[in-house]
């Protein structure tokens, strides 16, 4: 009942449920061939084989087996399964982020040089220049904390 009814909740084709542990395994290889990366959600010892297997394994609820939170990649504290959509966005966030970020300092770093080579930079505007770079990209991940809140507060989103 409880995965038809999160098969429900989160709009999906197919489920499988009442598998043993070596069954899960074989299951996740097949999808594995057919679709690429996969991702298993579970919270029991029985998971633990499953998780391992996945592409990324996720322990639902704080409340899960020990077994099952040390084989997961990502651990949910709330048995919650919308939050996990609300993870995968912070997550995707995060990387865009970050790669805003090295982009944004490889270039300021690669002017800075190229300003060296042709001496038109001197030391003290060139350590004012990537100080200020280092402020933008301190300010520009400081968004991420407001991740989720706009148009919800983070209490709603966070739960």
């Amino acid at each position: 009942r409880a995965a038809k009814a999160i098969s429900d909740e989160l709009g999906l084709d197919e489920y499988y449920a009442e598998l043993l542990p070596e069954d899960k395994v074989r299951v996740l290889g097949e999808l594995q061939q057919k679709y690429g990366r996969t991702a298993m959600v579970g919270d029991g010892v029985n998971d633990a084989p499953a998780l391992a297997t996945a592409d990324l394994g996720i322990a639902i609820g704080g409340a899960g087996s020990d077994v099952a939170i040390e084989t997961a990649d990502v651990v949910l504290m709330s048995a919650e399964v919308r939050k996990l959509s609300y993870a995968i966005g912070l997550s995707r966030a995060t990387v865009r982020n970050m790669k805003q970020n090295i982009y944004f300092a490889l270039v300021v770093a690669g002017l800075l040089l190229a300003g060296v080579l042709v001496k038109t930079v001197n030391l003290s505007f060139g350590m004012l220049i990537h100080e200020l770079s280092v402020f933008l990209v301190i300010v520009n991940a400081v968004r991420l904390l407001s991740y989720g809140s706009r148009g919800r507060s983070r209490r709603e989103v966070l739960g």
